[in-house]
C-alpha cells in the first residue's frame, strides 16, 4: 500500500548523460534540464564550484584550488564519483525531490561493458532513484524521432554524440546489427586544436575548438567558404597570438573524423540483412546527436552512401525524448529497456 502511495507522488525521469551535455525529461514536464556534463570542485574541500555552463564558463580559467571535470569519456563514466556529484546536482537544477524520484531511464552507448552498466546504475541509484532502466542510446533516439520501431521495417539510426557515435539497424522492436565507434565531436575537437598546432604553432583549448567547428566547420565545400579570427598562445615566442583562418582548412582537419564516421556506416549497412536493407534504401537514414548539426554532414553522408539523409528535428534532445516517451508508455517500451544481468 505504501509502494502504491509513494508511485502515485513519484517523479520520473529521463536522463541523457552524454559526454558533451547531460540532460533531464521530466514525465508529464518535458525537458527542464540541457547543461554540459561539466562539473567544477574546490579542490581542498570537494564542494561543488559550478555545474553545467557555469562551469564550462571555467574551462581553462580556473586557479590550482578549483579543477573542472569531465565525469564522462567516450560514452562512459570515466569519474565515478563526479558523475554522481554532477547527476544530483542536475536533479536538484530540475527543482526535483531526490526522496520523491520514482523510475529513471538513461541511455547508454550500445558497446558498453557489464561494469561500465553497473556504474550508470549505481550513480543514478545513489541521486536518489528507486528504478533504473537503461535503454541503447540509438533505440531512444529512433523513438525520441518518433520512428515506428515495432514494425517489421528495417530503420537506421547514426546517433553522432560527444564521445561516441552510435549506429543501428532497428526492426520489431530490437536492434539488428549495431555499432559504436568513438569518436564524435569531443574527437573533432581534438583534431581542430591539432591542426592549429601542427600548421601554426598555436595553442588554442578546448572550448575555442567547438566554437571553432560549430561555425565555420563543414563536410563538404560551403557556397560561400567563411573565414574567422582565432586566438591563441604561440608555441614559439610563448606569446597570445591572433590568425585568420578559413572554413577550408578546418574542413581539412575535420575529414580524418568525418570519413571514420562514414565508414562506419558503410559497415554496418554492408552487414544488414538484405530485407532490411531495402527498407533503408526507401526509408534512408536519421542522423540525430549534435554531430548531425556539423555544416553539410548530411549532403556528404548522401554523396558517400547513395541514400536518403534525413537529420532530425532538434537533433540535441532525441535521446532524451526518447527516455520520457518510454517513461509515457513504460508498458509498451518494456521491452527494448536492457536487461539487467547479474554480475
Amino acid at each position: 500500500m505504501a509502494f502504491k502511495f509513494l508511485n502515485l507522488w513519484s517523479t520520473d525521469i529521463g536522463i541523457d548523460l552524454g559526454t558533451a551535455n547531460s540532460l533531464i525529461h521530466v514525465r508529464g514536464k518535458g525537458i527542464v534540464v540541457n547543461e554540459p556534463s561539466i562539473i567544477a570542485l574546490d579542490e581542498e574541500t570537494d564542494k561543488v564550484v559550478a555545474i553545467g555552463n557555469e562551469a564550462r564558463e571555467m574551462l581553462g580559467r580556473t586557479h590550482r584550488d578549483i579543477i573542472t571535470i569531465r565525469p564522462l569519456k567516450d560514452g562512459v563514466i570515466a569519474d565515478f564519483e563526479a558523475t554522481e556529484i554532477m547527476m544530483r546536482e542536475l536533479i536538484r537544477k530540475a527543482n526535483i525531490n531526490r526522496m520523491l524520484i520514482g523510475k529513471i531511464v538513461v541511455d547508454v552507448p550500445s558497446g558498453i561493458t557489464e561494469v561500465e552498466k553497473r556504474a550508470v546504475r549505481d550513480s543514478a541509484e545513489r541521486a536518489g532513484a528507486r528504478e533504473v532502466h537503461l535503454v541503447a542510446e540509438a533505440m531512444a533516439a529512433a523513438i525520441g524521432v518518433g520512428l515506428d520501431i515495432g514494425q517489421p521495417v528495417g530503420n537506421m539510426i547514426v546517433d553522432i554524440g560527444g564521445g561516441t557515435s552510435e549506429i543501428a539497424v532497428i526492426s520489431l522492436n530490437g536492434i539488428v546489427h549495431h555499432s559504436s565507434i568513438r569518436v564524435g565531436g569531443d574527437e573533432m575537437n581534438l583534431a581542430i586544436m591539432q591542426y592549429f598546432k601542427k600548421n601554426y604553432n598555436l595553442l588554442i583549448g578546448e572550448k575555442t575548438a567547438e566554437h571553432i567547428k560549430c561555425t565555420i566547420g563543414s563536410a563538404t565545400p560551403l557556397a560561400e567558404e567563411i573565414r574567422t579570427e582565432v586566438k591563441g598562445r604561440d608555441l614559439v615566442d610563448g606569446i597570445p597570438k591572433t590568425i585568420e583562418v578559413s572554413s577550408v582548412e578546418i574542413r581539412e582537419a575535420l575529414e580524418e573524423a568525418i570519413g571514420t564516421i562514414i565508414d562506419a556506416v558503410k559497415v554496418a549497412l554492408e552487414r544488414t540483412p538484405p530485407e532490411l536493407a531495402s527498407d533503408i534504401l526507401d526509408r534512408g537514414i536519421v542522423l540525430t546527436g549534435g554531430g548531425a548539426l556539423l555544416k553539410n554532414l548530411d549532403e556528404r553522408m548522401r554523396e558517400d552512401t547513395s541514400l536518403p539523409i534525413h537529420v532530425a528535428e532538434d537533433p540535441l534532445t532525441c535521446v532524451v525524448r526518447g527516455c520520457g516517451k518510454i517513461l509515457e508508455d513504460f508498458e509498451r517500451y518494456e521491452k527494448v529497456l536492457l536487461k539487467h544481468r547479474r554480475m
